[in-house]
């Protein structure tokens, strides 16, 4: 067994739940951590820079990470579960419309809040996914089939017009993920320096509007509420 993929593995699958202040030094570290990586890849990052960022010690990382190895995967697992908690309840007997709306909403809120996080997890995959591959190889994929099957069922219940279930989950990644990876460049596009909330509420009402439209599916009413 890869011992650093097992603890990748370990990073991903056993966080802890701990108390207060923890919590908040584990934020801090991420935080931190997510800035670093984005600016300097993970070979150009040390426990020092990010303990320096995050005003602790290097030993609290040591402490609730155990190396900078198992510091990157709970960045990149912190990513993963923000991205897809939107979609992970989500059931046959789910309102489809709603179901969607919220996943991309969801994608398109952590877009505007987390791009770093967004850009990182798209450096690592435009790399090959040096640190990721097993997950991706397994974990990802049985995620996908596990969601794919509720939209075929919603499909085979004649709730959704008849897509590839995959491929529906692809496009909603590519599309709302676009507002953080090249968010500079949609912001050119615009005009302007950067996004800003209505920018992103524009972007989520848009692309629910052509995505559910293409299912056959309107909008929920609170989708025009703002």
């Amino acid at each position: 067994m890869d011992t650093a993929q097992q603890r990748l593995n370990d990073a991903f699958r056993t966080r802890k739940k701990a108390g207060r202040i923890r919590q908040q030094n584990e934020a801090n570290i991420l935080k931190a951590a997510e800035i670093e990586f984005a600016q300097n890849g993970y070979k150009g990052t040390s426990l020092n820079a990010v303990a320096d960022r995050a005003d602790l010690p290097k030993s609290n990382i040591l402490y609730y990470f155990k190396s900078k190895f198992g510091l990157y995967g709970a960045v990149l697992a912190d990513i993963l579960e923000m991205w897809n908690q939107a979609f992970n309840d989500a059931t046959v007997e789910s309102d489809p419309a709603e179901v969607l709306y919220s996943y991309i909403e969801a994608k398109i809120k952590y877009s505007s809040t987390h791009p770093l996080a967004s850009r990182i997890f798209a450096m690592e995959i435009i790399q090959g996914a040096p640190h990721l591959e097993q997950f991706l190889a397994k974990d990802l994929h049985s995620w996908v089939n596990d969601r794919g099957d509720v939209i075929q069922a919603w499909i085979d219940a004649g709730k959704v017009r008849a897509v590839s279930p995959s491929h529906l989950i692809f496009l909603i990644w590519s599309s709302t993920q676009h507002y953080a990876d090249f968010g500079t460049q949609v912001a050119w596009a615009l005009g302007k320096e950067s996004l800003d909330d209505n920018d992103f509420s524009e972007a989520t009402r848009t692309l629910a509007a052509i995505i559910l439209g293409g299912l056959g599916l309107d909008l929920p009413s609170r989708a025009n509420a703002g």
